[in-house]
C-alpha cells in the first residue's frame, strides 16, 4: 500500500485539488501527461503514433500543390515535415503542465482561489510540506521535464533538417 500524497493532518486552507502534490498526482492519472513519465518507450511511442495517424493527411494536402505532385519524393517529404508539427504541438502542451507543477511544487508559497471567484490567496507552505515538494520535484519531475526539452529539441531538429532536405529535394528535382 502506498503512502498518502497528502498529509491529512496539516491544516491548509488551500483546496485539495490546488494542492501542488495532488496537482502532480492528477497529472500521472492523465492518460496524456504520463507518457513523458513512463520513460522514454513511453513518450516517444505515442508521439510517434500521433505522426504516423496525421502523415496521410499532410500528404493528401501537400498533393494539392502542383509542383509537389510532379515529385513523389519532394511530396512525402513535404507531407512528412508537415505531420511533424503535431508531435511538437503535444510536447509543447505536456511541458507547460510538467513545469507548472514543478513551479508549484518548488514554490515556498501556494496561490489559490477559495471559491473560484477570483479571490486569489497565497499560502506559505509549512517545512514538511517543502521538503516533500522539494523531493518530488528534484527526483520524479525534472527527469520529466528534462526528457521533455530533449525530445521536443531532438523534434525540433528534426524539422530544421526535413526542411533542408525539402528545400534540396525541390532544387533538384523541380525545373
Amino acid at each position: 500500500m502506498s503512502q498518502p500524497l497528502l498529509d491529512d493532518t496539516s491544516r491548509s486552507p488551500v483546496p485539495p485539488e490546488q494542492r501542488p502534490r495532488q496537482e502532480y498526482a492528477q497529472l500521472l492519472r492523465s492518460w496524456f501527461f504520463v507518457w513523458p513519465h513512463q520513460g522514454w518507450s513511453g513518450l516517444l511511442k505515442p508521439l510517434l503514433i500521433s505522426w504516423l495517424l496525421v502523415l496521410p493527411v499532410t500528404v493528401l494536402v501537400a498533393s494539392g500543390s502542383f509542383s509537389l505532385r510532379r515529385s513523389l519524393p519532394l511530396l512525402l517529404a513535404a507531407g512528412a515535415l508537415a505531420a511533424v508539427v503535431l508531435p511538437l504541438l503535444l510536447l509543447l502542451r505536456q511541458w507547460l503542465g510538467w513545469s507548472y507543477v514543478n513551479r508549484r511544487l518548488l514554490s515556498e508559497r501556494i496561490s489559490y482561489e477559495e471559491s473560484g471567484w477570483y479571490d486569489g490567496q497565497v499560502w506559505e507552505k509549512p517545512l514538511a510540506w517543502r521538503q516533500r515538494d522539494l523531493l518530488i520535484a528534484q527526483h520524479e519531475v525534472k527527469p520529466v521535464l528534462l526528457r521533455l526539452r530533449q525530445t521536443a529539441s531532438a523534434v525540433a531538429a528534426l524539422l530544421l533538417v526535413g526542411g533542408g532536405i525539402c528545400q534540396a529535394l525541390g532544387s533538384h528535382l523541380l525545373p
